[in-house]
C-alpha cells in the first residue's frame, strides 16, 4: 500500500508541475501576443494555434489533479446519509464505473489520434496534430489509472474498516 500512496504522490507531483509550466506558457504566450498586437500591430502566426492546444492539456491534467484531490462535481446527496463503510462501497462502485468509462475513451481517443497519424494532418507548418492531441488518450489513461489507483486505496481502507481518505 505504501508503494501505491509513493506512486500517487510522485504522479501528482509530475502533474502539479506540468499544470504549472503550461499555465506559465499561457500566460507568457498571450501576454505577448496582446504586446506585439496592440504595440507592433503583428503577432506570433501560430501563437493562438499553441494557446487553444494548451487550454486543451491543461483541462485533461486538471482534470488528472482533480480526480486526485476527490474534487470532481458529484452528487451526493444521498450518501450523506450512509455509514462511512457504505459511503465507501458506493465510492468504489463510482470509481470503478468512472475508470470503465475512461478506460473506453481513452481506447476512442487512440483510435482518433491513430487516424490523425494516418491523415498527416498538421498543426502548424509541418508539425503534425497529433502531437497536440495525444493529451486526450494519455488524458483517459492516466484518469482511468488515478481511479484504479483510488479503488484500491479505498478497498484497502474498507477492509481495514476505516473511511475514505
Amino acid at each position: 500500500m505504501k508503494f501505491l500512496k509513493w506512486f500517487e504522490s510522485l504522479l501528482t507531483k509530475c502533474e502539479t508541475i506540468l499544470v504549472v509550466i503550461l499555465l506559465i506558457v499561457m500566460l507568457i504566450l498571450g501576454f505577448t501576443q496582446v504586446l506585439l498586437r496592440n504595440i507592433f500591430h503583428s503577432g506570433i502566426v501560430w501563437g493562438d494555434i499553441v494557446l487553444r492546444h494548451l487550454v486543451l492539456w491543461i483541462g485533461f491534467v486538471g482534470a488528472l489533479l482533480a480526480t486526485t484531490a476527490n474534487k470532481h462535481i458529484s452528487i451526493d446527496v444521498f450518501t450523506r446519509f450512509l455509514s462511512p463503510p457504505h459511503k465507501l462501497t458506493i465510492q468504489i462502485l463510482i470509481d470503478l464505473f468512472s475508470a470503465l468509462i475512461c478506460t473506453l475513451l481513452f481506447h476512442a481517443a487512440l483510435t482518433f489520434v491513430t487516424y490523425e497519424i494516418d491523415s498527416q494532418h498538421t498543426v502548424y507548418a509541418d508539425i503534425p496534430s497529433w502531437y497536440a492531441q495525444s493529451i486526450i488518450p494519455l488524458g483517459y489513461g492516466l484518469l482511468s489509472l488515478h481511479f484504479l489507483l483510488r479503488i484500491v486505496s479505498n478497498i484497502y481502507c474498507l477492509l481495514k474498516g476505516g473511511s475514505a481518505h
